[in-house]
């Protein structure tokens, strides 16, 4: 069976809540740091519709879809960055909504997986 592109959707929409949480954790170690510039992503329905999604096929005789895939994200500076005179942007009340950002969307992605897996599962009953 060929995975699912929902499921390939789920897993790169993971990669991203993992990697945004890197980020906040870095900024927020890096919050008094002199010079430091808070990073942050931008948002994970940008870099999706920059992406094309392929058609997929189950015969052989559809069309082959292109392989692009969802390429790395790059990383961005802080939109709202109120710099301090040591030059540092980062701001922790910023950071912590940032998180709670993070957490929000990685449980909703996780419950859509866990939703559609069940979906799949019924109709394998």
């Amino acid at each position: 069976m060929s995975e699912v592109y929902i499921e390939r959707l789920a897993a790169q929409n993971a990669q991203y809540s993992t990697q945004r949480q890197a980020l906040v954790a870095s900024n927020v170690a890096n919050s008094s740091t002199p010079g430091y510039r808070a990073k942050d992503l931008p948002p994970f329905p940008t870099l999706l519709a920059g992406a094309p999604i392929a058609m997929a096929t189950t015969n052989p005789l559809h069309m082959a879809p292109a392989a692009d895939e969802l390429g790395a994200a790059r990383i961005v500076e802080s939109a709202l960055s109120d710099e301090t005179l040591s030059g540092n942007t980062v701001s922790l009340e910023r950071e912590m909504t940032t998180l709670g950002d993070v957490n929000r969307a990685y449980t909703l992605n996780a419950n859509i997986k866990r939703a559609f897996h069940q979906m799949l599962l019924a109709t394998l009953k």
